[in-house]
């Protein structure tokens, strides 16, 4: 039976505290619903992006956005018509994949850890991931030949996955423990920080793996109850630092006997350092949570008045004049009706009169 090997040190214990302290702020966030809904499209944007970036993908952040927004549309080459897009036509599809794969996890927090950990599942994600990227035979379909890992910056192997006749009985073995007793106890995040290592390690495809790996992570913490809202993306802090992304997942193989302690501080430092970010948005957003317990409810904003209320967390007070200058091709009425609406609701005051009127934040 798969059984990790690992150490309960004082970074995970203060790693986890971060988290957990973290989760409880934006689950508890007095946050419109138009604000989940931009955080969550900017996270959505940033797991697709650098999720592909990191195997190489050459599309901009805002190319992949352009591609992610692109609604009906999953020909290559009409995306790259719609969008204006001059790229290779794999790195479209990769993205377009990619947002396919987050899109599909979404809709799969319901599942089961039996159902999270089976091969149905596993082979879901990876036909998502490499659809038309790869082989139709080798899509959702176990390698039958022996692959190597290259080091990203020198090229030369750093890594021999387990031959292929074993990969099926390592998958079963480590889907045993995944639905086992004896995981029950542990840290969700250290649950998937030790799926995404150990799918990585086995590598079960011929391409795809670190995506679907990432994929299957992602979907646990879901399941488990740590999707923080939808507004986290973990792959831009592998991507900041590919090599020591890598040099974490190897470090496992280094040791003398496979102990995963230094791979998981590594990946819950990731989670603790972008949660923190997301906690440290929120709660300017919502304004130390004053805003709540002044309305006692949430009130519904346009996008223009989320972009003001952004500015209003910069600057004690602002002016007409600055709301243009964020708001540069809307007209001066349409802004002065959205700070209207927005003293209606409670949210902001106003002070002075006419050409020195300013407004800030309600206390």
């Amino acid at each position: 039976m798969y059984q990790p090997k690992f150490s309960i040190t004082n970074n995970l214990l203060t790693y986890i505290s971060r988290i957990e302290s973290a989760k409880a702020v934006i689950n508890h966030s007095p946050l419109v619903p138009a604000w989940e809904a931009r955080f969550r499209s900017d996270a959505l944007t940033k797991s697709v992006h650098f999720g592909t970036k990191i195997e190489g993908n050459e599309l901009s952040a805002e190319q992949a956005d352009k591609v992610v927004k692109l609604e009906n549309v999953s020909d290559t080459k009409q995306i790259m018509v719609k969008t204006g897009i001059m790229a290779r036509e794999r790195d479209i599809q990769e993205v377009l994949n990619y947002r396919n794969v987050l899109a599909w996890i979404d809709e799969q927090s319901h599942l089961s850890q039996d159902q999270v950990f089976s091969e149905h599942t596993l082979m879901s994600l990876h036909r998502l991931t490499t659809q038309g990227l790869i082989e139709q035979a080798y899509v959702a379909a176990y390698r039958d030949k022996q692959v190597i890992v290259q080091s990203a910056s020198e090229g030369g192997v750093v890594f021999r996955p387990p031959v292929a006749v074993e990969v099926p009985y390592l998958i079963e073995d480590f889907f045993s423990w995944g639905k086992g007793q004896a995981v029950s106890g542990m840290h969700p995040v250290l649950r998937a920080a030790i799926t995404h290592y150990q799918l990585v390690y086995i590598h079960p495809f011929i391409e795809g793996n670190g995506r679907t790996a990432r994929g299957l992570a992602t979907l646990l913490l879901y399941t488990l109850d740590y999707d923080f809202k939808r507004f986290f993306s973990l792959e831009q802090y592998f991507d900041n630092d590919v090599e020591g992304y890598y040099q974490a997942l190897l470090s496992v193989q280094q040791s003398a006997d496979a102990d995963m302690t230094y791979w998981l501080e590594y990946f819950c430092y990731g989670v603790a350092l972008e949660i923190d970010k997301i906690q440290r948005q929120v709660e300017r957003l919502s304004k130390d949570l004053k805003l709540k317990k002044q309305l006692g409810k949430q009130v519904a904003l346009s996008e223009r008045q989320i972009i003001l209320l952004e500015l209003f967390q910069q600057k004690d007070e602002l002016t007409s004049g600055d709301a243009q200058e964020v708001l540069p091709h809307i007209s001066v009425d349409t802004i002065l009706r959205d700070l209207k609406d927005l003293m209606e609701k409670g949210v902001i005051e106003k002070q002075g009169v006419t050409k020195g009127v300013t407004y800030r934040l309600k206390e």
